[in-house]
C-alpha cells in the first residue's frame, strides 16, 4: 500500500478570517486617519489657527472636539466591533459604517489648494482604498450552508432500511 502524501509549502498561508482581515483594515485606516492628522499640522497656518482658536473655518468649542472625538472612535470602535460581533451584525455594520465614512473621508479635501492636492490625493486615495476593501470583504463574507438541527427524512429511511 502506498500513501501520498504532499511535503507542505513553506509560503503556504492558512485563510484569514473575514472579521480578522476586517479588524486588520480598520486598524490600518485608524493608523492612517490619524496620522494624516498630525501631519496636517505642519501645513503653515494650521497651527497659528489652532492658537488662534479655528480648526479649519470653525471656532475651537467643547463641541466641534467632541464631534472630532466621535470621527476618529469611530475606526477604533470598527476594530473591536470587527472581532467580536455576530456574523450577520458585522457584515451589516461593516457595510454601512465603511460606506459612510467614504463621503467623509473625501470632505477632507474641501479647501485645499492645488499646491496640497499630492497630500490630499494620496491619503483619501488610501483611506477610500481601505474602506473598499472593508465593504467588499463584508459584502463576499463567505456563507455555510445551514446545519440540520436533527436527522433529516432521508437520513431516517436509510437507518430503517439497515
Amino acid at each position: 500500500m502506498t500513501i501520498r502524501t504532499t511535503t507542505p509549502n513553506l509560503l503556504d498561508s492558512p485563510p484569514i478570517p473575514v472579521q480578522a482581515k476586517l479588524a486588520a483594515a480598520w486598524t490600518s485606516f485608524m493608523f492612517l486617519y490619524v496620522y494624516v492628522d498630525i501631519l496636517n499640522f505642519y501645513k503653515p497656518g494650521v497651527v497659528d489657527g489652532i492658537l488662534n482658536g479655528l480648526v479649519w473655518r470653525f471656532d475651537i468649542s467643547s463641541t466641534l472636539l467632541t464631534i472630532f472625538l466621535v470621527s476618529v472612535s469611530i475606526p477604533a470602535l470598527m476594530v473591536v466591533l470587527s472581532m467580536t460581533l455576530p456574523a450577520r451584525a458585522n457584515r451589516a455594520t461593516n457595510l454601512v459604517v465603511a460606506s459612510l465614512l467614504i463621503p467623509y473621508s473625501i470632505f477632507n479635501a474641501a479647501g485645499a489648494t492645488w499646491e496640497w492636492a499630492a497630500f490630499y490625493g494620496i491619503s483619501i486615495g488610501i483611506e477610500v482604498l481601505l474602506l473598499a476593501f472593508i465593504l467588499r470583504s463584508a459584502w463576499t463574507w463567505p456563507r455555510t450552508p445551514a446545519v440540520a438541527a436533527g436527522p433529516t427524512t432521508t437520513d431516517l429511511r436509510q437507518d430503517l432500511r439497515q
